[in-house]
């Protein structure tokens, strides 16, 4: 018996057969996957996942594909790093980064894509496509390049060059378009009905979005198999941050961790942030932003489809969302990479921002076990970060010929001495 027995409206709750399926026709809600829980119980259990080779896949009763597939790219089981410098700046005494940059094309959105590409494969789709704000083209652009499908990337003219760079490299179409996120999301929709391409955030969305709850596994088996007591994550879509608690649903329902109340604070980019808004106003809507003006580029979504169910989640377990400055993002981005050896995005950079004022408000507390969720490299975003050499040290070629040393033993004295940091003989 298949385990995936459906799509079920998240507005009204009508269901809708397995397919490549979006909204509801009765209401015009989102979708998501309905499971056999009898059939799932069957065959889940701590022991039977650990037996498993490394990978999303280990939690395969979990997610909407039948079967693990033959080619894809090795996805999940990246670390949960303890960062006691970084807790101890914050003032938390347990904090951990689940350090998502370690996926092949360094970032969470392989985890998403290897589920959509795989149920895209299902139901004979020979084409991947998006619409994107940086990270999900490469994703999407080497998964379809692991898989032998071809890959269209739809994205705004103006994100990060190393993203673009990226999706290039996989032999992606590339598909620049003058516009924001939102609207290409609305083209993309035409696209997927006329040219009938599997765009992965489209017409696979539910299945998609399914596998964000990977992350949640991950954090609860690498805890030891229980619950933090608070989840940080970053708010674009709103996706990431209810399908965790999803996933953290999910391993309580079937016996696999112990039943615990985590507050979830979601993270948006003050130039950008209709759910934080709508927090703070106590309204249950957000109100679209028109005209995104952040350097945290992959999480400018103006129309956030989940942004609703992300305000009742965080209300719901008194946690909260976010709005982060784009100066606390850089500030933030280079106190990880020096306090605990990680080079985030400015997604990365934006949660810990929102770990900080969080904590100031008393959402977060010093006793609470809190994990964030560091969902892309910082190679992607190296300009975004708050550098104090500014313009002094590089130039077009590299570093400036001024600040360059001999390469002598004298010239390295001459220069180390000079240094302001330098130690006391």
């Amino acid at each position: 018996m298949p385990r995936v027995t459906g799509l079920r409206c998240r507005n009204c709750g009508a269901g809708v057969p397995t397919g490549p399926s979006y909204v509801c026709a009765a209401c015009f809600g989102p979708l998501e996957v309905t499971y056999d829980e009898t059939a799932i119980a069957a065959t889940l259990s701590r022991a039977a996942i650990e037996a498993r080779p490394q990978g999303i896949w280990r939690y395969l009763e979990l997610l909407p594909v039948e079967q693990p597939p033959t080619r894809s790219l090795p996805v999940g089981s990246t670390p949960l790093e303890r960062a006691d410098r970084l807790g101890h700046a914050l003032g938390i005494e347990r904090l951990w980064l689940k350090n998502d940059s370690l996926n092949p094309t360094l970032s969470f959105k392989d985890r998403v894509v290897a589920v959509a590409a795989a149920r895209a494969i299902e139901f004979g789709f020979d084409t991947l496509a998006c619409a994107s704000t940086g990270n999900l083209a490469g994703a999407v652009a080497a998964a379809a390049a692991a898989a032998g499908l071809r890959a269209y990337v739809f994205v705004p003219a103006d994100i990060e060059t190393a993203k673009v760079r990226q999706a290039l490299a996989y032999g992606a179409t590339l598909v620049p378009v003058a516009g924001t996120y939102d609207q290409i999301n609305r083209l993309s929709l035409e696209i997927a009905d006329e040219h009938g391409w599997a765009f992965v955030n489209v017409n696979l969305r539910p299945y998609y979005a399914e596998g964000s709850k990977t992350l949640a596994y991950e954090v609860a088996e690498q805890l030891g198999w229980r619950l933090p007591d608070v989840l940080v994550a970053p708010i674009a879509s709103g996706s990431l941050y209810t399908k965790v608690a999803r996933g953290f649903a999910e391993l309580v329902r079937y016996g696999l961790v112990e039943p615990k109340d985590v507050r979830f604070v979601g993270a948006q980019p003050a130039g950008c942030a209709p759910v934080a808004s709508a927090f703070a106003a106590g309204v249950d809507r957000p109100v679209p932003v028109r005209e995104p003006r952040t350097i945290v580029k992959s999480l400018a979504i103006g129309d956030p489809a989940d942004g609703p169910f992300a305000l009742r989640q965080a209300w719901a377990t008194g946690g909260s969302i976010e709005s982060v400055p784009d100066e606390e993002t850089s500030a933030a981005m280079r106190r990880i990479a020096t306090l605990e050896g990680i080079f985030t995005e400015t997604a990365g950079g934006c949660t810990v921002g929102a770990i900080e004022r969080a904590r100031e408000r008393g959402v977060i507390r010093s006793g609470d076990e809190v994990v964030a969720l560091l969902t892309g490299n910082g190679m992607k975003t190296p300009e975004a970060m708050d550098d104090p050499a500014g313009d002094a040290l590089f130039d077009g070629d590299g570093i400036r010929a001024g600040v360059r040393i001999p390469a002598t033993y004298d010239a390295f004295e001459r220069w180390f001495e000079g240094r302001e940091d330098a130690p006391a003989a």
